[in-house]
This record gives C-alpha cells, structure tokens and sequence, in this order.
C-alpha cells in the first residue's frame, strides 16, 4: 500500500483534453500556408484578382495561430520555425510572384531581379525576428517593417487596381511596390506593434464604435479600405522618427540614434 505520507514529488498529469489542443495553432498555420500556396497558384494563371485577396486571409490567419498558441499554453519550438517557414511562402514569395504576374514581368531580368529581393528580404526580416525575440526590450514595436504588413501592401495594391500593367513606365510603379517594402523590412525603422496596444475598457465606447466603422468600411469598400490601411501603416515608420525628433526638440531631449 502506497505511504500516505510519502514527501517524493507525484508527476504531474496533464489532462488529455489539452493534448489535442497543441494541433490547433499549427493547423492554422497550414491554412498560412495554404493561402500563400493558393495565391501562387492563380498568380501563374494570371488571375491576379482571385490571387491577391489570400494574402489578406494569410495575414489574418498569422496572427490567429501565435494569439492561440498563448491563449493555450500550447507553444512550442516546432510551432514557432513552422510559422516562420509558412511565412516566407505567404509573405516572401506570394507577394513577389503576385507583383511579378501583374507588371513586373514586363521589366524582363529586373523585373524578376526586384521580386527576388523582395523575397530575401522577407527571409531576413523573419529570420531577425527569431534572433531578436525575448532580446527586443520595447515590445510595443516592431525593428523593421513586418513581413505581414510589408505583403499586404503589393496585395492591396493589386486588389485595388487589378488591370494589368503594360510597359516598362507602368511596370516600373510595380518595382516601387515591392522595392520600397522590401528595403523597409530591413531596416532599423520602428513600426508599431499591435499586440500590446491598450485599447481600454473606459466608460467611452468611442473606441468600439470606431472599430465597427472600420469593419463597415472594409466590408463596403474593401478594395479602397484595405490599400488605405496598408499605405498608412507603411508611412507610420517613415513619420514616426521625424514626429520623435520634433517632440524631443521641443522637450529639449536629444535625439534617439
């Protein structure tokens, strides 16, 4: 008979409700996957209109799986490199063979040039973002533009104006699409991050009425709601120092380097 008074620590059990749990998360990440697989697939078939709209679900699901994941302590080594290899298909390559398929292939060698660059540095940014986590002391920003945010602004754009570019003058706005968010994914620029928002629970709704309006505009006017959201994002980091430096002028504060 086993001594009831026995000091020896009992394993502890965890329940098998939360074993199947650990599946979730990465099963929202195949869907990621997926949705980067999918708009690769139609962007080749030249249906740009059906291929940009999953980059927008593929952002979407990203930040589903990692918020689950915490939500139910199911976290993991495994689930972490999953995520950030689905990521370099839905916001590295996706993106890059999307541009490409609209009016980059009309610039030849340098159309292919760009959009490769892009994919690298969606590859690096990802891979900084590994190496900085836990290190990184301000959560409240992210280094660099999120490969996310930097995909969701060739994907809105093309939502937007889906109509094939022809010629290299017009396919050279296809070369700034992907250009410029592609050397903001690298740089030292600071882009606000979302997850530490507070968004509070104070006795004015105004907050949550403006979130419904935002949800009302998106499903009214997607095509010009979801381009405005991914080009204000994107100017953020480029306006933020300068309003830091402004502020720090007038505080007598000196400049951050």
């Amino acid at each position: 008979m086993e001594d009831a008074g026995d000091p020896r620590p009992q394993p502890r059990v965890r329940p098998p409700a939360k074993r199947g749990m650990y599946l979730l998360p990465s099963l929202i990440t195949v869907g990621n996957l997926f949705c980067g697989y999918a708009c690769v697939m139609y962007a080749m078939r030249g249906d740009v209109v059906t291929a940009a709209p999953f980059i927008g679900v593929a952002v979407v699901l990203d930040m589903l799986d990692g918020r689950i994941a915490r939500m139910t302590g199911t976290t993991s080594a495994f689930g972490v490199e999953f995520d950030s290899l689905a990521d370099v298909i839905s916001f590295g390559l996706a993106p890059a063979v999307l541009a490409y398929a609209w009016g980059l292939s009309e610039l030849g060698r340098w159309g292919w040039a760009a959009g490769f660059l892009y994919v690298t540095a969606a590859a690096m940014r990802l891979a900084r973002f590994n190496i900085q986590t836990g290190l990184q002391t301000d959560k409240r920003f992210f280094v660099g533009m999120p490969s996310p945010a930097a995909a969701g602004v060739p994907a809105a754009t093309i939502f937007f104006y889906p109509f094939p570019l022809v010629g290299k003058v017009q396919a050279l706005a296809a070369i700034a699409v992907v250009v410029i968010p592609a050397i903001l994914m690298v740089s030292s620029l600071r882009f606000r991050s979302f997850k530490t928002m507070n968004f509070g629970w104070d006795r004015s709704y105004i907050k949550i009425f403006a979130f419904a309006a935002l949800i009302v505009f998106i499903a009214t006017e997607p095509r010009v709601a979801l381009v405005i959201i991914a080009y204000t994002y994107l100017a953020s980091g480029l306006i933020g120092p300068v309003i830091t430096r402004l502020r720090g002028r007038r505080q007598g504060l000196p400049p951050e380097a």
